[in-house]
Order: structure tokens, then C-alpha cells, then sequence
């Protein structure tokens, strides 16, 4: 495992420094071979994702567990569509980025949000068409839900932002092809409402305006079947020295400390699961290379420990500090979260 997908900064032993995330626009366009891409794609273009305005309705879910999701139409109907995002770090070559947080929302077929008190609708305490999830090992989300509606004043989008250390690091927008938009809204789900008649090119609209050139999705399938978009988001995010860990859990589970800590022996670490996953938990060096896998199988919900024995014949650590990872991989997705040892 890549060092990314464990340490973000270890400044709390002294042993690390907190790097600050870039905002600088990217000043070059780069085009990667496919065996450097997320599985998947073949060709990315490698530069920052615009800014926009989070808009009129943004909600912070995270500290409900049921919203870290894929499926987030609920109960809405429209034609069905798939968003996929990539997000890829503009400061190192386009890698994927593993463990961020990624929060989307959008408008149903009728161009109405949840959560809200809104001209003609009011949908405080409901929660449709938003989402969380954080990005797998090739820096991918994927979220199912209905092609969205419109509203008067702006042409059709999602909203998304990202979260890199639980920092909001990235809002922004995806744009729709028209002519893919023009077939769904003559459809029969959509045809009450019909075409967009406040906004009609990119250039009326007050965020797109600009240009929508990193922001529009790649639309493949049909009316029939229902659409999948597609992009790549670069991001700035940290390239060198020791990371600070992901503490994003989706509410999966809880990791304790390990306790003794320090330990000359023995230690045990202890966590908690909300259900029923595939439990993995690995030991790294300061450095960040991987020691050791110290438990892999199916465990059930509720509370565990494992204790690890320093002088195993496996292990035999010398003093140090260390940093342990736990995997947790359910129907919810994948989660992630580390914290620091020393054995002297």
C-alpha cells in the first residue's frame, strides 16, 4: 500500500509537518499514459477543478451514517443516471487519491432540493438526492440516482464538494451536455416541466458562464436504460512527507488507542464495528512502509480487540513509533482510519 493511503501527518511525535494544500491554479495541461491512471480511464486531463459557489442548499450530512451512500435518489423517479468522479492529484502526476470525503447534492426531475423551505415545496427534514462517500483505492466514487430537473436561473448540474483531512478543500459543480439534457427533459417523466426556458446556453448562467471545460461530463448509455457521467476532478492536495491520517469513518466503526502505550511487550487494540465487514489492520513504519498485516477476515458487529505481540516470531519490533491502519469493507463502502504506537 502506497504511503498516501497511510500517513498525513505524524507532527505529533515530531516526526512530521503539516503541509498546506495548494491553491494555485494548475499552470499546465497533462495527459497520462493509462498505466498511470484509476483503473478504468484511459486518458485524464490533469488540472484543477474550478471553484464555484456551493449554492442555495448545501447541508452538512456527515454526521449521519445513513447518508454515506451510493443509491441516493430514494423514493424520486426520473431517468435513471450513474455520476462517477475521479479525483486525482494535480501536485503528483495525477495519482488517485484514496479516503477523501466526497459530499453531493442535486435537485429531483422537478428542480426541487431536500432539506429545504423553497418556492412551491417544502422539504425540510428529507434528505433525497444527497450523498457521501469517500473515493476507493483509485481515488472513485460512484453515486446512482435520477437525471436532475431544473430550476429557474440555473442550467442543469450537481453539486459536489470534497473533504482531504475532514478540511473542505474543494466545492464545485458538474455540468450536463445540452444536447444529452434536451433528450431528457422530452421525455415522459420530465415532459410536465419540459426544456429549460430561464436559462438556455452556458453562457447565461451565472456559474457556468465562464466556461465549463474541467467541469462537463463525459455522458454515455440512452433515454432507455439511463445515463452515466463521467470526470475526473483534479485536486491540490499534499505530495511529500508524512500525512495526516483520514479520520473519515462513515460511522462504520470506532478505533481506539492501543493500550499500553508505549508497550514493551504486549498491546491490545481495540475498535468497534456498526456491522457486519471485512476487517483488515496493518502496521507501518514512520516511513510508511508497510511491516506487516496484523488481522484480515470477516468479523461481526460490535466490540473487538487484537492484541499484538511485540517478539513474535512474525514481528520482532525494535523501540520506535509505528502507526497501525484499520480497513473496514462493508455494503457501505470502504473506511479507513490510523493511529500512532511506540514500542520501547
Amino acid at each position: 500500500m502506497n504511503r498516501r493511503n497511510v500517513f498525513k501527518n505524524l507532527a505529533a511525535i515530531g516526526v512530521g509537518t503539516m503541509l498546506p494544500f495548494s491553491k494555485a491554479a494548475a499552470t499546465s495541461l497533462k495527459i497520462l499514459s493509462a498505466s498511470r491512471l484509476p483503473k478504468g480511464l484511459s486518458s485524464v486531463d490533469c488540472v484543477l477543478v474550478p471553484s464555484e459557489t456551493r449554492g442555495p442548499y448545501p447541508l452538512d450530512l456527515s454526521s449521519n451514517t445513513s447518508m454515506f451512500r451510493q443509491a441516493i435518489n430514494e423514493t424520486k423517479t426520473g431517468v435513471p443516471f450513474t455520476l462517477k468522479l475521479n479525483l486525482v492529484n494535480i501536485n503528483n502526476d495525477c495519482a488517485p487519491i484514496p479516503s477523501a470525503r466526497v459530499d453531493v447534492w442535486h435537485c429531483d426531475k422537478d428542480g426541487v432540493y431536500s432539506g429545504y423551505q423553497q418556492p412551491g415545496a417544502n422539504t425540510v427534514g428529507q434528505t433525497f438526492c444527497r450523498g457521501i462517500q469517500l473515493t476507493d483505492a483509485n481515488g472513485q466514487v460512484t453515486f446512482t440516482t435520477v437525471y436532475p430537473g431544473w430550476y429557474a436561473g440555473r442550467i442543469t448540474h450537481i453539486h459536489f464538494e470534497i473533504y482531504l483531512n475532514s478540511v473542505l478543500s474543494v466545492t464545485s459543480q458538474v455540468a450536463f451536455p445540452q444536447t444529452t439534457t434536451s433528450e431528457v427533459y422530452n421525455s415522459t417523466l420530465y415532459a410536465a416541466k419540459g426544456q429549460n426556458t430561464s436559462v438556455t446556453s452556458f453562457a447565461q448562467d451565472n456559474v457556468f458562464s465562464d466556461g465549463t471545460t474541467d467541469q462537463m461530463l463525459t455522458i454515455t448509455g440512452d433515454i432507455t436504460s439511463g445515463f452515466t457521467g463521467e470526470l475526473t476532478v483534479g485536486v491540490a492536495a499534499s505530495t511529500t512527507g508524512l500525512f495526516k491520517l483520514e479520520p473519515e469513518t462513515g460511522g462504520q466503526f470506532t478505533l481506539g488507542q492501543n493500550y499500553p502505550n508505549p508497550f514493551s511487550e504486549k498491546t491490545t487494540i481495540p475498535f468497534s464495528l456498526t456491522h457486519a465487514s471485512k476487517v483488515t489492520i496493518e502496521l507501518y513504519g514512520v516511513n510508511g512502509q508497510k511491516i506487516t498485516t496484523l488481522l484480515k477476515k470477516d468479523m461481526n458487529p460490535g466490540e473487538q480487540t487484537l492484541e499484538i505481540s511485540r517478539f513474535s516470531e512474525s514481528l520482532n519490533l525494535p523501540n520506535g513509533n509505528y502507526a497501525y491502519q484499520i480497513i473496514v469493507e462493508n455494503n457501505s463502502g470502504v473506511f479507513r482510519q490510523s493511529k500512532l504506537l511506540s514500542a520501547w
